[in-house]
């Protein structure tokens, strides 16, 4: 009898970051995207809101689910916008954070991803991804999607946005997904 292939239920309107769980994920693991918005925790805890809306969701669904919850924290602007980076790039954009910035020498800031995972009536389960870099001081690069085309990951000189396939080399997300990958996989031989 052979095995079924493991499958979570991503929930996002993000293609870009459909895309990136799949480069990671498959084909162990199969990603069913489902597009839905959904409203979420206000927190300064990207885990807290993923972790909220994952068990939400999945108790509205009921079936197992996965969200993401991601931003960019700014050390000279209190960690701003954070979690609510997707708000905040709605509203002034990658050139308004960019002129919040004008004049500030420590461009220090952590992007960072919290994935949850949660079952219909169980508690939810997530992991953190962070990686270091500095704000752009303008923006650079057509690639990615969000803030990349301002972030500079240490070790480099050139933005998300400067790089083809950034997707495949942003470590953030991948270092959350693949703490994911590694629990669903121990989890199904159980």
């Amino acid at each position: 009898m052979k095995r079924s292939r493991l499958t979570i239920n991503f929930i996002t309107s993000n293609k870009g970051k459909v895309k990136e769980f799949k480069q990671i994920l498959e084909p162990e693991i199969k990603v069913n995207h489902i597009k839905m918005s959904y409203p979420e925790l206000r927190s300064d805890n990207p885990e807290e809101i993923a972790r909220a809306s994952a068990e939400m969701l999945a108790n509205k669904l009921k079936k197992p689910v996965v969200v993401e919850d991601s931003g960019l924290f700014i050390k000279a602007l209190n960690d701003f916008p954070g979690t609510c980076s997707a708000y905040i790039h709605k509203r002034i954009g990658l050139r308004g954070i960019i002129k919040l910035m004008e004049g500030i020498k420590d461009r220090g800031c952590t992007y960072k991803s919290a994935v949850a995972y949660c079952e219909p009536s169980k508690k939810p389960i997530s992991f953190l991804g962070e990686e270091k870099g500095n704000v752009a001081e303008s923006i650079r690069g057509s690639h990615g999607f969000g803030h990349d085309p301002i972030f500079i990951p240490e070790g480099s000189s050139k933005t998300y946005g400067e790089i083809k396939n950034c997707e495949e080399i942003k470590k953030f997300r991948r270092r959350a997904v693949e703490k994911l990958r590694k629990y669903l996989l121990k989890k199904k031989k159980l």
